[in-house]
């Protein structure tokens, strides 16, 4: 008769024990080794051994079976034979070692294992002498966890997990599970309830609105080895680019991962952008959300398909030379039962204080960025999109809600820091240390703040007490630029400054200019309909602010649909306004933003020194009353390019403009021309300078602006 006490007993027949193993499985006693198994139900019990002998159990209690086998330990499988039914033979997943390793629980209990997909969630591959997945979980506060799946028919009794360390991580390797099961874990509160939660490593899901995780396997064969080789020795910040924001379910509605390659590819091609930025992809159940309310960070959306096959658009990407960026949303999370909040029972991911735990305008909650255990959770998920789905770049959302304690709260609503500050100075430190981490492993990728304050030091080194990253939204020139051109030509002289003033601080951070989602939705109309005028005017009017757009210091980002002059407000639960394109007006402001992007990355000019105030000077900046802006451009070996812009509604002309050189000048741009659908006006595709100073220039040539137009001249 066992010597385990019937409590003992009880939980292990229970699935409640927190070390399971410690009694179940073989182990050493004289003679031999004691096996004992959990059959509830069964008539008779036996193992057998990996050389062929067979030991009969004896029923302790309870469904408690165990018996002494012989000699040293084997490996062995378990026959259960129930009254009236067949004979069940199984593998025990009690005989193992631990699946995860003592320096894996190390790092994890410090908050630095850079690797972590490596660790928990689920895992198929070998263990000892067979093949099966290995389960681990994060889950300090629990008193017991077991998995539960289609293979248990999610019932989780049988497969009970055992707790490795005092930082909460359990673990449970199950033989023979193979991919594509789908399982979740069941967790004993400290207030004595069992709840179910999907895996927050899960790194593939069901597809929503279903919500169980699922054992995943890559067999994806990377070729896309010469990009990154080249990706590690660039600098993307002072690099041509030109980004594409692309919401996957409503940019062609019925594509998947793998049929959007073709035509993705096909279409950026045309349009020449250098990147292609996806909202995103983290698996999400609320499709409404645009991604931006995350459950499964480590689990590609499975929407579009599975894991490979994202690995396989991007691959194809890579091949096409096109670089892929991914907003990322660390800041907080969606309220949902199954998923992330109070994940053992209590306030584990989220800050326990709802005036540091919970966003309000959102109705989610905010990680707990002083946990090291959440920290390492992010920043091993920033690294793993960089480093096992070769993102180029990660786009962090919403900074500012991170940044501040006091972000959209009233007073009474927020803690105040140590120092009685509003900054959330742990928050800081997170996004200090996965910039850093980020950049140290994975040289030649960029990290971006979306953040709409003055925050100082976004762009500066963690060295210098910055936040490191590598570009930041100049959300400032979007809201100026944008206000600058909803006025009406007549009015706009009275507004100049709205449209010169991102110049005088557009060298304090690494910019990129957005036009993105947030400025065609929820009642803002697309960027079409937000200028002024009749049909013609409004394509003039992009025409030209786009021109003005890519010639300004800084990167560039449009959301898609705003390339052609999309006449309605986006929505993501229907596709954009193709059939536009039948009208060639439209098809010529398409060809516009091809020839943009084309002669952005042939002129060094307009890359190389974005974040250098030495490639940047005024020509004409002050002329409010013809609505007229004139600049220059430099490259590094001194190479120019002049951007004049005209935002008045009639030509402007003989207008005098002041070149560094005197000779040809071609117009490499011209938004007015008939083949971008403008009315042709222009200087025949070049003109020749004078040496005649003027605006302080030491030549000079007389153009005509066309109306609503943007002109780039370059020297021949």
């Amino acid at each position: 008769m066992s010597e385990l006490h019937p409590d003992h007993i009880a939980s292990l027949v229970g699935g409640s024990h927190p070390r399971p193993h410690d009694a179940l499985g073989q182990h050493p006693v004289k003679g031999g080794h004691v096996v004992r198994v959990v059959r509830p139900l069964a008539s008779a019990v036996a193992v057998v051994r990996a050389d062929g002998t067979r030991i009969e159990l004896e029923h302790v209690d309870q469904g408690l079976w165990e018996g002494v086998a012989p000699g040293a330990g084997q490996a062995y499988t378990v026959e259960t034979s129930y009254e009236g039914g067949p004979t069940w033979t199984a593998d025990d997943p009690y005989r193992f070692v631990p699946s995860v390793g003592e320096i894996d629980l190390y790092l994890w209990g410090e908050g630095r294992h850079e690797q972590l997909w490596h660790v928990l969630g689920a895992h198929f591959r070998p263990h000892e002498d067979v093949v099966g997945t290995s389960f681990s979980v994060w889950a300090p506060h629990a008193r017991a966890a077991r998995v539960v799946g289609d293979f248990n028919g999610w019932n989780g009794v049988g497969h009970a997990m055992r707790r490795l360390d005092d930082n909460g991580v359990w673990e449970l390797f199950v033989p023979g599970l193979e991919p594509g099961s789908t399982y979740k874990f069941e967790l004993l509160t400290q207030a004595g309830e069992w709840v179910t939660r999907a895996d927050p490593m899960a790194r593939y899901t069901e597809v929503p609105p279903q919500t169980a995780s699922k054992v995943g396997q890559s067999l994806f064969a990377w070729s896309d080895g010469d990009w990154m080789t080249r990706r590690a020795a660039s600098d993307p910040h002072n690099s041509p680019m030109s980004v594409y924001e692309l919401h996957v379910g409503s940019w062609r509605p019925g594509l998947d991962y793998r049929s959007l390659a073709d035509e993705l590819i096909a279409y950026l091609g045309q349009t020449g952008f250098t990147h292609v930025e996806f909202m995103p992809l983290a698996e999400h159940p609320f499709g409404g959300s645009w991604g931006y309310q995350v459950t499964g960070y480590y689990a590609p959306t499975s929407r579009f398909g599975h894991p490979d096959d994202l690995k396989y658009l991007i691959d194809r990407l890579h091949g096409a030379g096109i670089g892929v960026l991914m907003d990322w949303v660390p800041g907080h999370f969606p309220k949902d039962e199954w998923a992330l909040a109070k994940f053992d029972g209590q306030a584990l991911y989220e800050h326990s204080d709802p005036r540091r735990g919970e966003q309000m305008d959102w109705g989610t909650l905010i990680f707990d960025f002083g946990q090291s255990q959440v920290r390492n959770f992010l920043v091993a998920n920033a690294l793993y999109w960089l480093e096992e789905f070769h993102i180029d770049g990660l786009r962090v959302d919403a900074v500012a809600s991170m940044l501040y304690l006091d972000y959209s709260r009233k007073e009474g609503e927020w803690l105040p820091n140590q120092y009685g500050g509003r900054e959330n100075l742990e928050a800081i430190s997170f996004l200090q240390e996965v910039n850093a981490t980020a950049y140290k492993r994975n040289p030649g990728v960029v990290m971006i703040a979306e953040e709409s304050t003055s925050w100082p030091g976004v762009t500066k080194p963690t060295a210098a007490s910055g936040l490191g990253f590598g570009m930041k939204w100049n959300m400032g020139w979007m809201h100026d630029t944008l206000q600058y051109m909803q006025e009406d030509p007549m009015y706009r002289s009275y507004h100049h400054n709205d449209i010169t003033f991102s110049f005088f601080y557009a060298f304090s951070e690494n910019f990129l200019l957005p036009i993105s989602h947030d400025e065609v939705v929820h009642g803002k109309g697309s960027l079409l309909h937000k200028m002024p005028g009749d049909q013609w005017q409004k394509l003039a009017n992009v025409r030209a602010y786009l021109s003005f757009m890519w010639a300004h210091p800084g990167k560039q980002l449009l959301f898609m649909g705003s390339e052609f002059g999309q006449p309605s407000e986006w929505s993501e639960e229907r596709g954009l306004d193709w059939w536009i394109l039948d009208q060639p007006v439209h098809q010529g402001l398409l060809s516009l933003v091809g020839a943009l992007n084309r002669a952005y990355v042939a002129h060094p000019a307009l890359w190389e020194q974005d974040n250098d105030a030495a490639g940047f000077e005024w020509i004409d900046g002050g002329n409010a009353a013809q609505n007229v802006v004139a600049f220059l451009r430099w490259s590094r070996s001194g190479a120019p390019l002049v951007g004049i812009f005209n935002f008045g509604g009639n030509p402007v002309g003989p207008y005098r403009v002041g070149l560094p050189s005197a000779g040809v000048w071609d117009e490499v741009i011209n938004t007015d021309a008939t083949e971008f659908g403008g009315s042709g006006v222009g200087n025949y595709g070049s003109v020749t300078a004078a040496e005649e100073p003027w605006q302080g220039r030491p030549a000079s040539v007389e153009i005509t602006l066309p109306p609503l137009g943007g002109l780039w001249l370059a020297p021949r």
